[in-house]
């Protein structure tokens, strides 16, 4: 297997963000933690399967952290550290983008759009 190499800053940002659902993820997380269920229903669409990937990943790259209670019945929630926080305030110009130009992008490939976001 080859080395991967970065040839910049944003190579590796989209290394940690890339797919479809770990941007989603990052912004369910940005107000509170949340638990598994929480998540999931956050991200709509998202099976169980992808969430548990990608929080995997998210949780290596030290950008989301799983807590653990131990009481009855088991209790894990997930929020952003610190690495995560400055993450999804780098990813706000981007989704402030997205909202500006929704429109067009939708209609360009023939997707639906969402109702404009009301912050």
């Amino acid at each position: 297997m080859l080395a991967r190499t970065y040839r910049c800053g944003l190579d590796a940002a989209i290394d940690v963000v890339g797919g479809r659902w770990k941007a989603l993820i990052l912004w369910a997380l940005h107000a509170e933690p949340l638990r598994f269920g929480e998540l999931k229903r956050k991200v709509n669409g998202i099976s169980e399967k992808m969430l548990i990937q990608a929080l995997r990943e998210l949780e290596a790259d030290e950008v989301v952290h799983r807590e653990v209670f131990h009481e009855i019945p088991p209790k894990v929630e997930y929020s952003l550290t610190d690495l995560g926080q400055r993450l999804n305030t780098a990813l706000l110009p981007l989704g402030d983008w997205g909202e500006e130009n929704m429109a067009g992008i939708a209609k360009r490939r023939g997707v639906t759009p969402a109702p404009p976001h009301t912050p």
